[in-house]
């Protein structure tokens, strides 16, 4: 693992919690020797995380698409910023770019990414770790939606397992280190009545 994505809010959300663990991710992936890609902004979340890791010696790699850019949003003191033409691309080169994913709080953008990159997984498109930040408990009415997939029968147990859910930063880390894939990728069974 060379290189951690992390997924976070444009905003900063309702409570102070939420920087400071965005923070404290951003630097603890530098102070790990690891890069940190991200989403190439300069503001909520994501520029905390980006300026924790720079602060820290990091490299930090950012994509951004070139509307949001003009919008003078782009973080312009990375190590690297890659202006795209679109959300999908941004989307596609932070994963080509990354070794893991992880979700700190955020909104529809963080959860549309982190589930694509859960789905590419699935599929057996990539083999990388991924997670979720609970900072707060931010996350837990998600994961009990999760499990009721699971329940249901629309997610399968071990697609569930794949994705990490820790509230501590380095712990999450440590999960990523020793992670390994499902062997079977089959998603659909079809019956053979």
């Amino acid at each position: 693992m060379r290189r951690v994505c992390v997924f976070c809010g444009s905003s900063l959300g309702a409570r102070p919690v939420y920087a400071e663990a965005a923070a404290t991710l951003g630097r603890l992936i530098a102070e790990s020797g690891l890069g940190l890609v991200y989403g190439g902004g300069n503001v909520g979340l994501m520029g905390i995380a980006a300026n924790a890791a720079l602060a820290a010696g990091g490299e930090v790699i950012g994509v951004i698409p070139e509307a949001l850019m003009r919008m003078e949003v782009g973080h312009v003191d990375l190590t690297e910023l890659h202006v795209v033409a679109s959300m999908h691309e941004r989307k596609a080169r932070m994963a080509d770019f990354a070794d893991a994913f992880i979700a700190l709080p955020g909104g529809i953008g963080t959860m549309e990414e982190l589930f694509e990159v859960w789905t590419w997984g699935q599929l057996g498109l990539h083999p990388k770790p991924l997670g979720f930040l609970d900072v707060a408990g931010y996350y837990g009415h998600l994961h009990t939606f999760l499990d009721h997939m699971v329940a249901e029968g629309f997610l399968r147990e071990r697609h569930r397992a794949m994705v990490a859910v820790e509230s501590d930063a380095a712990t999450l880390l440590a999960r990523f280190r020793a992670y390994h894939p499902p062997e079977t990728v089959r998603v659909i069974d079809r019956d053979t009545a």
